[in-house]
């Protein structure tokens, strides 16, 4: 191998290293933003905890006539409404 070609070779060598040294803190970059975005998901979704509303209605009727309960699961019956959600 002659000089110019070993300098070549040598400039071919340097660039290779630099792109992979840029290709490494890219990869480290991409893993750092993966993990900070699944922990920020998590801390998200973990704000919101289950809540349960318990609703109690009363109801009186005049006669066998049905009453409609609107926004849940209740049957009418003679005595007053009968929860199905149990």
């Amino acid at each position: 191998m002659n000089d110019e070609q070993r300098y070549i070779y040598d400039l071919i060598a340097a660039s290779a290293e630099r792109t992979v040294k840029r290709l490494w803190i890219v990869i480290i970059i991409l893993i750092m933003a993966l993990c900070s975005s699944n922990a920020c998901w998590i801390w998200y979704e973990s704000q919101y905890s289950d809540t349960v509303t318990t609703t109690t209605i009363e109801a009186e009727q005049d006669g066998g006539g049905n009453n409609t309960v609107v926004g849940g699961d209740y049957e009418p019956t003679s005595e007053g409404y009968t929860d199905n959600k149990k």
